[in-house]
């Protein structure tokens, strides 16, 4: 299926030192490729993003955030839908943040003032509360670890139709062999072209998907048992094993700590 463009608020003005929109993404929507002339911080405080910049393409789930410096040319859709939050901030606003894209980690108390700056963005501040707010943001964003490792994307159609598939039901066994088949080229292309984009096998990529699900499903307040279903575990102890390997941390306490 192809993905239909999604437009802007007409209305959103020039960050001073910071313009919140919010917006929702419908399913198989995008922003097409632009810049600012300012940064921005892109992010959906439910759903998942699909964040395209110059060679690099990535998803984010509501505990990551995708920041953008400015002049970068980049293109954000949700292959499912989302609740965007776009924060654009000014220039020098942005001293002491990444000089180029970065994936940032979004604690529970910068999810909570990016929703509260959203909820008061068209009231006048007269007592000066939404500017603390903004203040406690930027001092928020800058304390943010950056994350090396998220869920790249391909740009190749046929490779971007197969992570679609997988994203949507990650129990799904089919080799990569059968992916090949499908998608009318030899595996050994499949594997070449795979790899070459994501810079991983097929295999690796797949269990980064189980785990970045992991991480929705859990944060949108399934239960461990649920999760494990949808991934495709046998059991619910093999995804705890295979999650606190990854995470250092059980499903139940991240569930407990993230959950909305």
């Amino acid at each position: 299926m192809s993905w239909s463009i999604v437009t802007a608020p007409p209305d959103a003005m020039p960050p001073r030192p910071l313009t919140m929109r919010a917006q929702s993404i419908p399913p198989r929507h995008h922003f097409p490729d632009h810049a600012h002339d300012w940064h921005q911080l892109v992010y959906a405080i439910d759903g998942v993003l699909t964040v395209s910049t110059i060679g690099r393409t990535f998803v984010t789930s509501p505990d990551q955030a995708a920041w953008l410096p400015m002049g970068v040319s980049h293109r954000v859709g949700s292959l499912l839908g989302a609740e965007f939050r776009s924060l654009w901030i000014a220039t020098e606003a942005g001293d002491g943040l990444p000089p180029g894209p970065t994936v940032l980690a979004v604690s529970p108390l910068l999810k909570a003032l990016i929703v509260e700056a959203a909820a008061i963005e068209r009231q006048d501040d007269i007592d000066g509360y939404g500017g603390r707010v903004v203040t406690l943001i930027l001092d928020q964003l800058r304390r943010a670890p950056a994350l090396p490792a998220v869920l790249p994307w391909p740009r190749d159609n046929r490779l971007a139709a197969l992570c679609e598939a997988l994203y949507l039901d990650p129990a799904d066994e089919r080799s990569a062999e059968d992916w090949a088949r499908e998608l009318g080229m030899s595996s050994r292309t499949l594997t070449r072209r795979f790899e070459a984009e994501i810079g991983s096998p097929l295999r690796s990529w797949k269990r980064r998907l189980r785990l970045f699900r992991a991480i929705e499903l859990l944060s949108g307040g399934a239960s461990v048992t649920e999760t494990a279903l949808q991934l495709g575990y046998g059991s619910a102890s093999a995804f705890i094993f295979a999650f606190k390997a990854e995470m250092g941390t059980s499903p139940h306490a991240y569930g407990r700590q993230n959950a909305k």
